[in-house]
C-alpha cells in the first residue's frame, strides 16, 4: 500500500514539475506583446519591404536581402526603426497552415535603427506556404509585435 502512494506522489511531484518548466519557457516560444500592430495587408514582402507606422510615431519597416523570399536557402532580414530606440529584436516565422518548427532569429544591431540576420525557412513538401512572420521588439518598456504575412511557392 505504501508503494502506491509513493509511486502516486512522484507522478504528481513530475507532473507539476513539467507545468512549472513549460510556464517557465512559455514567453519563448509564445512571446506576450503590449502592443500590436497590423501591417498592411496588400504589401507583399515577395516584392517589396512592408513599413508600419507606431501609435507612439515610430516606424519599423521589415524586408528580405532576396525576393523571392527562398526555401532552404540563406537569406538576410533586415529590420529598420524610427524615431525609438529598440533594446532586442527577433523575428519569428511560422507557418500558417502547417508548424514548420521553432524559427525566430534574433537581429544584431547595425546602427541607424537598423537590425539584421541570417535566416532560412525550411522548406514545405507541398512547395507553397503561407507564413507569418512576426516583428519582436523590446523597447525597454514595453513588447511590440508586427504580424506580417506572405506567401512561398505559388498558390495557383
Amino acid at each position: 500500500m505504501s508503494k502506491k502512494i509513493l509511486t502516486d506522489v512522484i507522478g504528481i511531484l513530475l507532473i507539476a514539475l513539467v507545468v512549472v518548466i513549460g510556464y517557465k519557457l512559455s514567453p519563448m516560444l509564445l512571446p506576450k506583446a503590449d502592443l500590436t500592430v497590423q501591417p498592411d495587408p496588400a504589401c507583399d514582402l515577395q516584392r517589396q519591404a512592408c513599413a508600419v507606422s507606431l501609435p507612439n510615431g515610430g516606424r519599423v519597416e521589415l524586408s528580405s536581402s532576396l525576393r523571392p523570399i527562398p526555401m532552404v536557402k540563406p537569406f538576410e532580414v533586415l529590420v529598420t526603426t524610427s524615431g525609438f530606440t529598440p533594446v532586442r529584436v527577433e523575428v519569428d516565422f511560422a507557418g500558417i497552415e502547417m508548424n514548420m518548427g521553432f524559427n525566430r532569429p534574433q537581429l544584431a544591431a547595425r546602427g541607424n535603427g537598423v537590425f539584421a540576420a541570417e535566416a532560412t525557412l525550411p522548406v514545405c513538401i507541398t512547395g507553397l506556404m503561407d507564413w507569418q512572420v512576426t516583428v519582436l521588439i523590446e523597447t525597454g518598456n514595453e513588447r511590440i509585435a508586427i504580424p506580417f504575412r506572405f506567401s512561398s511557392g505559388s498558390h495557383e
